[in-house]
């Protein structure tokens, strides 16, 4: 909250990078068994927020040199959410 002010008047872009843990015990349908960690605050000051996931492997030969993914936009103040996307990353 407190970078909010400086990012945005130095026209910069910032970008954290998260990982994701399970929570334990969580069978309801419809509610993700994962979170990230770190609390709220990343969440709700985030303009745009993106999960990106590995979803295969893109070989030359025997050799790995790359890997598919899939991309999809969870959060998106500045465009419409949800959209998705699978793209390469070499």
């Amino acid at each position: 909250r407190k970078l909010t002010g400086n990012i945005k008047r130095s026209n910069t872009l910032v970008v954290f990078i998260n990982q994701l843990r399970h929570k334990i015990g969580v069978m309801m349908p419809g509610q993700s068994p994962e979170v990230t960690t770190g609390g709220n605050a990343l969440k709700f000051y985030a303009s745009v927020r993106l999960d990106i996931r590995r979803i295969g492997a893109i070989k030359k030969g025997d050799e790995i040199i790359g890997n598919q993914t899939k991309i999809k936009v969870v959060k998106n103040k500045l465009a419409p959410p949800f959209k998705q996307v699978i793209t390469e990353i070499l």
